[in-house]
């Protein structure tokens, strides 16, 4: 019998917890504490100790499947292959679709990006970022110059205050959570927003109940009353920041009252009064979000919110101060980097920018150039083409990605995929959206390959190949240069190791140029921007100036009207319905769910009903009623709580059996293009037996 332990990073949440794999005989079998990183220090949520359980499941992909007659039959990597290239080269490149993946490797991100924008020669290729953080990256860029968390976890626990706001972090960031325990532990003030009452809103000092959707007008009034009370740094304001009278004629309107503000959020006055005072007084306050700023049809102008308050109160560039949205994904914030959406190259380098346009093309060396240098269809756009403009789209390669459970309004989306004339999907399972496959690939896990992924704080880490993959199951981004030599590009794709990809990266990615696997190797890792191999890396942005990408590298105040979401409760539909996620389960539960001991914690879905409503309503805990929306309708189990808002609901988006995101709106933010799961109007019935 050989054991033995192989460190890697956990393949759940964006926090970038290290762990060992215990390896039995070439078996993956448990988890064992990995005490050396500064991130967790050996401590690890249930997710990630029992991370093992779903590695080695029976239901894993192990051949290659081709769909004949509507069902699928095991073919060779060679027949599969010879299909895929052969279908590819029969569209223009306007035709085909590109999903990349928040759960593999940076390396295979970035081989599907160049995949896409050199084989393929399309500009539409995007991933889950659209669906979670799109709206972090457009609205942080914008002021700040860098989409990204500007601080570090462990900076965390040297805040004075706290604010959290669209983020259970003690449920989904439970390691996040951590530092926010030691900063209270240390003294700070913390300040909870969120309609529900949950873990992390039980810790606060003060919990502040709202209605989703409502988060500007939250913001404006805080920073009314700042202003009101001298509270804002007037110095970082002059020296650092432009458009302050802009952003001042905005917020001092009457609307923006505390007592207006009341009526519109639900928020008592006194309540926002003490926030904004501990907020804009602690001397080094911090700013924690996550999906419930982002996911709404405001979700830019949310963002750009908390980075107004922050630059108001000269919370920026110091320890323990601010902006902070928490990933949801392990990979989430490495995906964007490398490229994985329609707009840039990898590092945030635009498509339409004619000297970075030529950089790749040159780099590259496709012998028939790349894509256009033009901006391409985010994943909503796509789904909204297929279904509103029929064959303009006809064919799409998916790695690692379930929008068949994970994109708004779900019903939509299978007419959208639908429509598609041919499907390439490459995963672990087969999930939803591989049952929709022309062919579907066999690839593998975090434990079956090396590779490196970015932690929600920029921090770039190691995965470690702990044992073989099943049956014929290759890495992600073999299969790509394999598919890539099969129309013609071995050349392009000639790689022999995941090194080998990362080397290229850095070579062209100003912000990962001072990097390489022996850098990356240590324990702590390195945050980016590391730009030469003697950098330190960067655990504070924004330290003496924002961004280069700025105007004179000055922090835009933006003036931000409050508007209500696209869907508001009606007679019809009088409850507001808001999404999220378990302690015990991760995005569509592919992998959780495949973990015999979380799925047993939390076998299926709920719906939330504040306990006043359900008496309303006649509704008891535990009893299965039906919930519906203008997009559908669901069975589900009511879970009568005292710990959400009156006239608010929640469901976690988990569970295919009772589908959240059949009810959510797939309205969008005009912006980033991300949809409005976290407010839309419902109504919930008992179900009248026959």
């Amino acid at each position: 019998m050989a054991m033995k332990y192989v460190q890697t990073t956990c393949p759940y949440c964006g926090t970038g917890c290290s762990m060992n794999l215990v390896v039995n005989d070439g078996k993956v079998v448990g988890v064992a504490p990995y005490q050396r990183s500064p991130v967790n220090e050996g401590k690890l949520c249930p997710k990630g100790v029992y991370a093992h359980e779903f590695i080695n499941s029976e239901d894993r992909l192990t051949t290659p499947l081709i769909k004949k007659d509507g069902k699928f039959v095991e073919a060779s990597w060679d027949e599969a292959y010879d299909l895929i290239a052969q279908k590819l080269k029969s569209y223009k490149p306007s035709e085909l679709a590109v999903l990349a993946s928040a759960r593999v490797s940076n390396e295979e991100n970035y081989a599907i990006m160049k995949f896409a924008r050199g084989v393929l020669k399309t500009t539409h290729i995007d991933h889950c970022a659209r669906l979670c953080h799109s709206s972090s990256v457009a609205g942080l860029a914008t002021t700040f110059g860098s989409g990204a968390m500007t601080n570090s976890i462990a900076d965390i626990a040297e805040s004075k205050c706290i604010f959290i706001i669209g983020s259970n972090t003690f449920e989904q960031h439970p390691l996040i959570g951590r530092s926010v325990a030691r900063a209270r532990k240390n003294g700070a003030k913390l300040i909870y927003a969120d309609p529900r009452l949950t873990a992390t809103g039980k810790q606060a000092d003060l919990y502040m109940q709202f209605r989703s959707g409502t988060d500007v007008a939250i913001f404006n009034a805080m920073m009314q009353e700042i202003i009101k009370n001298g509270w804002e740094d007037k110095e970082f304001i002059e020296k650092r920041c432009v458009e302050y009278d802009a952003l001042k004629g905005e917020v001092m309107k009457p609307e923006y009252s505390l007592e207006n503000v009341e009526k519109i959020s639900g928020i008592p006055a006194a309540q926002l009064k003490q926030a904004a005072e501990w907020y804009a007084t602690s001397g080094a306050s911090s700013l924690l979000f996550s999906m419930g700023i982002t996911q709404h049809t405001t979700g830019v102008d949310n963002v750009k919110s908390t980075a107004n308050l922050a630059m108001l109160t000269g919370n920026i560039g110091r320890p323990g101060t601010g902006v902070n949205p928490l990933r949801g994904q392990n990979n989430v914030q490495g995906a964007c980097d490398m490229g994985c959406l329609p707009v840039v190259f990898t590092g945030y380098q635009k498509v339409i920018d004619e000297a970075a346009h030529k950089k790749f093309s040159d780099a590259w060396g496709f012998p028939d150039g790349i894509c256009a240098p033009q901006n391409g269809y985010e994943v909503t756009i796509m789904l909204k083409t297929l279904n509103e403009k029929p064959g303009e789209l006809k064919g799409m390669y998916i790695m690692g990605e379930n929008p068949m459970l994970s994109d708004a309004n779900l019903s939509h989306v299978k007419e959208a995929m639908e429509k598609l004339e041919f499907l390439v999907v490459q995963d672990i399972f087969m999930t939803e959206t591989a049952e929709m496959a022309d062919v579907v690939l066999p690839a593998t896990c975090y434990a079956e390959k090396d590779g490196c992924q970015t932690s929600t704080e920029r921090r770039v880490q190691r995965f470690r190949k702990a044992q073989d993959p099943p049956g014929q199951a290759k890495v992600d981004w073999q299969i790509i240069a394999e598919v890539a030599a099969k129309m013609g590009y071995a050349e392009q794709f000639a790689w022999q190791s995941a090194e080998d990809i990362f080397n290229e990266i850095t070579s062209l990615t100003p912000s990962y140029g001072g990097m390489s696997y022996e850098r990356i190797n240590k324990p702590e890792a390195l945050q980016w921007p590391c730009p030469a191999a003697d950098h330190p890396g960067t655990p504070i942005l924004h330290t003496a100036a924002f961004a280069p990408a700025m105007p004179d590298s000055k922090g835009l105040m933006t003036a931000i009207p409050f508007k209500y979401p696209a869907e508001v409760p009606d007679a019809e539909y009088p409850f507001i319905l808001t999404t999220g996620r378990s302690l015990f389960h991760w995005h569509t539960g592919g992998m959780t769910r495949r973990s015999e001991s979380l799925d047993s914690e939390v076998p299926t879905g709920w719906i939330e009903i504040n306990v006043d409503d359900a008496k309303e309503l006649g509704i008891a805990d535990n009893e299965m009623i039906v919930a519906k929306t203008r997009r559908g309708q669901v069975n589900v189990p009511a879970r009568v709580t005292k710990d959400i808002m009156k006239g608010v609901m929640f469901m976690p988006f988990h569970f295919v059996e009772c589908a959240a995101n059949i009810l959510t709106n797939d309205a969008l933010d005009p912006v980033s293009k991300i949809p409005e799961f976290k407010a839309c109007a419902v109504t919930v019935e008992k179900i009248q037996e026959a």
